[in-house]
């Protein structure tokens, strides 16, 4: 009997190898572009044909000498790593030797390059092995043009299994958009067909780059934080059990990028990214933890923009799970997870900032949605907020620290007008109030009995288990009758305690009781309150963990910074411009 396993002819081994590492436009993009930020690329321009199947990315990096060029897309050569404990300490972005000889088995691949120490610069053109097959000197900057064209012509399937057009162009601006992100020194210049397509300027920060990318945004939409790690990351056990922990390596720092609540949000969760030691990675717990920190902060079914960087030693990271290098292991996954939810929380806090806000039609339109949304129609009665509220319930309302805000009126018995050191701040109380009671209550759910109980008619099976499902004692009391035993602490003195108890019956996990509570207690619009009751709601209101929005995502403040007053009012204006003199 004949064997049925056969050894595969060298050429389809390589065409399979090669076929992984570049299995589109994108990944010819990004595997070119990450040689020329290792090369210290400062302006890097994409140009693409589509209907030629052709790339050429262009930089201004250090370039690369003549004995380099003829050995640059050999099999698995570069000049990254040496040997396997090297596989440890990756620094760079590229480091497999892979991407340039899998260009030349997929397409006509050409080099121009000229070193920064070179007076002349040298034209090489690859063979399907990489191998050269011709050597020129060429006029060239100081820097790197590679060209790829006719990809995939040698494989006809692939290209014809490819997504269409549009579906390329958009991955290879993700791709483009990412490596922006990470490294926002560089320009970027993107062509299609000899035309400019887009462009992103550098930028001191991801905070000036992520604007260029949604178009929507603004700056003051946007809120930073890096926090610089000299601490060792704890992991369990060592990659590798060489002592890689002496060789140089960046800073450890962790890099956050959040979108305000308060001002933007997405519809698809398609704006958070996670990069790692200068690479957008999936790693879906480290997303989910970014998901998990905005809980209650956005409106429903919306999704926060973040972008998180971690630099971090590269003896904590396996960059060998995929190719294309998206994939990696990460070592101290819950430490990652922890640290990533405390640097959203502490973006979160106000901190006595002000972003300024940018255009006086932005606010007023801020201004009447708020004015809208204001009034709230349920019946409710006023949990009073009086300095002797806050001396006889030290637990709900500790002792606060001065205040940034000093409030100064209330406006329709809505909103608290606020004096800040920066401008005035216009809050409304009702949410604001919201807030504080569901993080109150996050922190310390209590259940207290009933004397006497509540009675409840006609309730559902469904009804009945999620009561008991928020571990509230109910029991039967007659025919289509029900007693509750136990309720919330702050429903249990209220008159409407019943409705609200039917309220809580409707559905929902505990998180949604706890949030229907807040509502129900907190202050109603309306209400008109002292200016004690207000100082003390600001003070309490600016110590929750996330003041920006309540839990069902409203934004709670309008912030008018002076600088945007002066320029309204036109106070920069001289005495004699103004008299038209």
């Amino acid at each position: 009997m004949t064997s049925r396993i056969q050894t595969l002819p060298t050429e389809v081994v390589h065409l399979m190898a090669a076929g992984e590492v570049i299995d589109s436009l994108a990944a010819v993009v990004r595997e070119l572009a990450e040689n020329a930020i290792d090369a210290g690329a400062t302006r890097i321009h994409v140009a693409l044909w589509l209907p030629q199947w052709r790339v050429r990315v262009a930089d201004n990096g250090s370039g690369i000498s003549l004995d380099d060029l003829k050995q640059a897309a050999t099999p698995h050569s570069t000049s990254k790593i040496h040997n396997s404990d090297d596989l440890w300490q990756i620094n760079s972005l590229g480091f497999r030797g892979e991407a340039l000889h899998s260009l030349a088995q997929l397409a006509q691949l050409e080099i121009c390059s000229r070193s920064m120490q070179s007076p002349e610069g040298w034209r090489v053109v690859y063979d399907a092995q990489g191998d050269p097959l011709t050597v020129d000197v060429v006029a060239i900057a100081p820097g790197t043009v590679v060209t790829a064209a006719d990809l995939f012509g040698n494989w006809l399937p692939r290209r014809e299994n490819l997504p269409n057009a549009t579906q390329q162009l958009r991955a290879v601006q993700a791709v483009i958009q990412h490596m922006a992100l990470c490294h926002p020194h560089i320009t970027w210049q993107v062509e299609q067909d000899d035309r400019p397509w887009f462009s992103i300027w550098a930028s001191p920060s991801p905070q000036q780059i992520l604007p260029q990318l949604l178009r929507d945004l603004q700056p003051p939409d946007l809120q930073e934080l890096l926090i610089p790690l000299p601490e060792l990351i704890p992991s369990t056990e060592a990659l590798n059990p060489t002592d890689a922990m002496n060789s140089v390596s960046p800073p450890s720092s962790l890099y956050l990028l959040i979108g305000l609540p308060d001002r933007c949000h997405r519809h698809r969760p398609d704006w958070v990214k996670v990069a790692i030691n200068g690479r957008v990675v999936k790693t879906p717990e480290l997303e989910q933890a970014i998901l998990g920190a905005f809980r209650r902060t956005l409106p429903r079914d919306r999704h926060p923009i973040c972008f998180l960087h971690l630099q971090i030693p590269p003896d904590q990271i396996d960059w060998n799970r995929h190719p294309a290098k998206t994939e990696i292991y990460l070592q101290a996954v819950e430490h990652w997870q922890e640290r990533v939810r405390e640097a959203i929380a502490q973006t979160m806090q106000l901190n006595g900032s002000l972003p300024e806000a940018t255009h006086a039609q932005r606010l007023g339109q801020l201004l009447k949605v708020a004015e809208a949304q204001g009034a709230y129609h349920h019946s409710r009665s006023l949990q009073s907020l009086t300095p002797e509220a806050v001396e006889d319930d030290p637990v709900n309302h500790p002792p606060q620290s001065p205040s940034a805000l000093r409030a100064i009126a209330q406006v329709h018995n809505m909103y608290i007008l606020a004096e800040h050191p920066n401008g005035v701040w216009l809050v409304e109380q009702h949410i604001a109030h919201e807030r504080v009671l569901y993080e109150q209550l996050r922190d310390r759910w209590t259940l207290v009995p009933l004397d006497p109980p509540i009675i409840l008619p006609q309730l559902s099976p469904a009804q009945i288990e999620q009561l008991q499902r928020l571990e509230l004692s109910v029991d039967c009391f007659g025919n289509d009758l029900w007693a509750v035993r136990t309720a919330p602490e702050p429903l249990a003195q209220r008159p409407d305690c019943a409705d609200a108890l039917l309220e809580l019956s409707l559905g929902g996990n505990l998180d949604t009781a706890l949030v229907a509570t807040a509502c129900r207690t907190a202050i109603r619009n309306g209400t008109p309150l002292t200016l004690t009751e207000m100082q003390t709601l600001l003070d309490q209101w600016q110590q929750t963990q996330m003041p920006r929005t309540c839990p069902h995502g409203r934004p709670i403040c309008l912030q008018l910074e002076e600088s945007s007053l002066s320029r309204f009012f036109r106070r920069h204006w001289v005495i004699g411009k103004s008299h038209g003199i």
